[in-house]
């Protein structure tokens, strides 16, 4: 008996604009920031596949506009994902010279995977 996966690899097109200069103090080192599409599924509540990711030394380099495609790839094993919600969501880790670090994120809502494709 032969089995047969079906995927679909994802490639989206996306603009990030941001400004995490205020996230820069005297005791920052440096700002890891990702861009991460988060679904859920009956066997996980969250699922995370991270599409694109930068490190931001300083804060001059930390106001970000790209227009860029997913750095990573982006699969869909078994068609699983026809026609279901998920959310971007932009994090960012900021790490210190010393102490503890310091994480936060904003979603956005609203997208949909399409019901049919190949």
């Amino acid at each position: 008996m032969s089995m047969f996966y079906y995927y679909m690899q994802v490639s989206l097109t996306f603009n990030i604009s941001a400004n995490l200069q205020s996230v820069f103090t005297w005791n920052t080192k440096q700002v890891f920031v990702f861009l991460a599409a988060e679904y859920g599924t009956p066997k996980n509540a969250l699922n995370q596949i991270s599409l694109w990711d930068s490190i931001l030394p300083s804060k001059e380099d930390a106001k970000i506009w790209i227009q860029t495609t997913n750095k990573y790839t982006f699969v869909d094993q078994g068609s699983n994902l026809r026609n279901k919600d998920f959310n971007l969501t932009l994090h960012w880790h900021v790490m210190p010279k010393t102490g503890k670090m310091f994480a936060d994120k904003i979603a956005m809502t609203g997208f949909r995977f399409p019901e049919t494709y190949r």
